[in-house]
């Protein structure tokens, strides 16, 4: 009797860990939000997700209103504002979706997504840092060329 309890504490013991495991893998593929962030979300919510009064109308059936989902969660489980919505805040976008493959920029100390592994700025920044640099390098060209206006 005690080794029959034991074997079914063990294989107890073994659901119990793999459902933790699939629990696991499903916060992975639904990102949650800090308070900051939700309050961003919901800033985004109110302005750009298709709903009135509170009201997403993507799931309105025409029999009765039913509340944006994203509007009352702190997890992205709305896959309208996933898609069309957050894409317009690219900081909060990459913070949210991108957590293990973000940097922050070396300038602006924004956080984004690199295209390569030497990405170092954001897109913005990039520009203004890549033409400084090429005219610091045409500087230092004509200096040594002696093209400098006498």
């Amino acid at each position: 009797m005690h080794n029959y309890a034991k074997g079914r504490s063990a294989i107890a013991g073994r659901l119990f860990m793999s459902r933790s495991r699939e629990d696991d893998s499903l916060d992975k593929l639904i990102p949650h939000c800090d308070y900051h962030q939700f309050q961003r979300v919901q800033g985004l919510v109110h302005q750009c997700c298709n709903n009135i009064d509170g009201n997403c109308l993507l799931l309105d059936d025409g029999w009765e209103s039913c509340v944006c989902v994203q509007s009352i969660s702190r997890s992205l489980v709305c896959k309208y504002f996933r898609a069309a919505v957050l894409p317009l805040d690219r900081e909060l976008e990459t913070a949210l979706l991108y957590k293990s493959k973000s940097k922050r920029c070396c300038q602006c100390g924004a956080l984004f997504r690199p295209g390569s592994n030497r990405g170092k700025y954001c897109p913005n920044c990039a520009a203004v840092v890549h033409r400084q640099q090429k005219a610091e390098s045409e500087r230092r060209r004509r200096a040594e060329r002696g093209q400098l206006g006498a």
